[in-house]
């Protein structure tokens, strides 16, 4: 499963959760810092990745357009990049069950 972690969240979390989610990436990475909603999206859905995001922006057009891509919306407020780690450590498994649900396009995780 690839996740793309959206600008309001470090890039840092790539390598600290590649042994879990190996393939995912960071908006940064590609040039999409400055980039619209919609052009996030589209580029999430058509490289096959997970969106991560802190904004209800995604949630909102998850639920109005379904998935892909997929979304995880993170609830815990302005949280520390170690706590957001620990969130994916310990939510792993439901992430990777939502990732292979086809009737679940968003997933909160606080």
């Amino acid at each position: 499963m690839k996740l793309l972690f959206d600008q309001n969240l470090s890039r840092k979390l790539v390598a600290r959760l590649t042994d879990i989610f190996p393939d995912s990436s960071h908006v940064q990475f590609h040039n999409l810092t400055k980039a619209e909603d919609i052009d996030i999206w589209e580029f999430a859905k058509s490289q096959n990745f997970c969106i991560v995001t802190q904004d209800a922006d995604f949630a909102e057009r998850s639920r109005l357009y379904g998935a892909p891509p997929k979304v995880i919306w993170l609830r815990c407020g302005n949280a520390l990049t170690s706590r957001i780690e620990a969130i994916f450590r310990s939510g792993v498994e439901i992430i990777q069950q939502i990732i292979s649900d086809r009737s679940i396009d968003c997933l909160e995780l606080y």
